[in-house]
């Protein structure tokens, strides 16, 4: 717990806690199930429509297209959920395990320097 994830931006940091909460605690509750929990964070920003209520402030071109996570989940649920559960899991990690060496098609501007997400710096 470090003031510094709370000060800028509360509502989001309680979000990310929350999910990893409910990752840890719903992957042991249901693993006997093999039912699997996990979670995805981008590595990057994602260009969604909730860049447009930061006003400005993150230029689209330095972020990745949301199609990033979508290849990520899927290699995810993918897995043998017996055996992948109450991980956290960061989308290109998941692709680079998956043999992807590229992620130039996922960048709104090929070649643009990215913005970390916000959780990774």
């Amino acid at each position: 717990m470090d003031p510094k994830w709370f000060k800028d931006h509360l509502a989001y940091t309680i979000s990310k806690y929350g999910m990893s909460m409910c990752v840890l605690g719903l992957s042991a509750e249901l693993a006997d199930n093999g039912i699997a929990v996990n979670a995805l964070w981008p590595r990057t920003v994602i260009a969604t429509a909730a860049l447009v209520m930061l006003g400005g402030r993150v230029d689209p071109k330095n972020c990745r297209h949301p199609d990033i996570v979508a290849d990520a989940a899927h290699a995810i649920v993918t897995r043998d959920s017996r055996r992948c559960t109450g991980n956290f899991f960061i989308d290109e990690q998941v692709l680079r395990e998956e043999g992807v060496r590229s992620f130039d098609r996922y960048a709104v501007e090929p070649g643009a320097p990215l913005y970390t997400d916000l959780f990774l710096h």
